[in-house]
């Protein structure tokens, strides 16, 4: 685990739960692996499904913290808009 200087904020996660998240149990690392689809390279993990749910948001967070701290354009959240259903 990488050591931060500053804590993330709850401005800071509540930005990162904008982001969307593939979460899939690997049998290989028995664990589960989270990736974002828009931010590239971005991979954490979780022993459970919850865990992994909370260390990508973290990693979210401090990847866009990352981002704004090197001068780097930060990616949008790519949003869901449901169509209705038929009826």
């Amino acid at each position: 685990m990488v050591e931060r200087e500053e804590p993330i904020t709850t401005e800071q996660l509540a930005e990162a739960r904008h982001y969307s998240m593939v979460i899939a149990w690997s049998p290989e690392d028995e664990a589960y692996i989270v990736r974002v689809p828009e931010l590239p390279g971005l991979l954490t993990h979780g022993a459970t499904h919850a865990e992994a749910v909370e260390m990508g948001h973290e990693a979210i967070a401090i990847y866009l913290a990352s981002c704004r701290n090197d001068g780097c354009p930060v990616p949008p959240p790519r949003y869901f808009v449901a169509e209705p259903l038929a009826v």
